[in-house]
């Protein structure tokens, strides 16, 4: 039997085990985390060793395909990938030195065609030199020009307008037995659009010119398209001797001589002034206005 005093010492000794001391009363416990069980490697015939139930396979397991991309990345007809000239997705370039594209289009003849009566312009000389014109046609072609339809550009070189080459060749030949045919791609380079066509009267070849155009913005190149090949229906004509006289030296001095005048003409705007060409019954156009120096 113990004693009084044996028994309060083994209480307050119970009871301090019990309640924590006031220093470790906040005090935390850096449990490290439980790690996780990992099944072990399924075997060839997909079993594991343990005991453990093999896990269910996911319904979308045999439909996904493996998310690495290949190392070869797949190529088009034309050798780069994606169909792409660079690779990289951007659009194919080309430079416009080597042309617009817009070669003549090499279109499938009908089966009972008689493709011999039927010769591709970009590139046949059919019919060149064959047989000359009717005496009608000849008369149309080579008649000379009226002063009036000459005009006078502000350096001095006199032409015939664009139209007026159609005009005689309609008088000639009708509309519709005449035409240009493209005879290559459209060359554009930084200032200047150039393309060859062939003059095709009555089903055959007559005359083949490259007509060429400046431009100064890029938003001008179709225009200059046009006006190129007005350019080449211009010379193609004058193998057929049409406005023959506006390259004969001495018919270009006796026209500027009896219808030109060259003036002195100021700008409106920044009174700059400089000399000009122009008919004698025309009058300067805006922005100049005739002045004295």
């Amino acid at each position: 039997m113990s004693s009084p005093f044996v028994r309060r010492a083994a209480s307050g000794f119970c009871r301090s085990l019990q309640t924590p001391r006031a220093s470790n009363q906040y005090a935390t416990t850096n449990t490290p985390p439980a790690r996780r069980a990992t099944p072990a490697p399924a075997s060839s015939s997909n079993t594991y060793t343990n005991s453990k139930p093999a896990p269910t396979r996911s319904s979308y397991s045999s439909n996904t395909t493996n998310s690495t991309p290949s190392a070869t990345p797949a190529t088009s007809t034309n050798g780069s990938p994606n169909g792409n000239i660079n690779g990289n997705g951007a659009p194919p370039t080309r430079s416009l030195d080597e042309g617009l594209l817009d070669k003549p289009l090499d279109l499938p003849s009908p089966p009972d065609a008689d493709t011999s009566a039927q010769p591709d312009w970009s590139r046949s000389f059919h019919g060149l030199s064959a047989t000359p014109f009717s005496a009608e046609a000849a008369r149309a072609l080579l008649e000379p020009l009226n002063a009036d339809d000459i005009e006078i550009k502000p350096d001095g070189i006199v032409y015939l307008p664009e139209i007026k080459y159609r005009r005689i060749l309609n008088r000639a030949f009708g509309p519709g037995g005449w035409g240009l045919a493209p005879r290559g791609e459209t060359i554009v380079t930084p200032k200047l659009v150039t393309r060859e066509y062939g003059l095709v009267v009555g089903g055959r070849l007559v005359s083949v010119a490259r007509g060429e155009q400046q431009y100064f913005d890029p938003d001008g190149i179709p225009t200059a398209t046009e006006g190129c090949k007005s350019n080449a229906l211009m010379r193609c004509c004058k193998d057929l001797g049409v406005a023959s006289e506006l390259w004969d030296p001495r018919f270009i001095r006796k026209f500027t001589k009896e219808y030109g005048k060259k003036v002195w003409a100021e700008h409106v705007v920044n009174k700059k002034k400089k000399q000009i060409w122009l008919r004698k019954d025309d009058e300067l156009p805006y922005p100049f206005k005739e002045s004295k120096f």
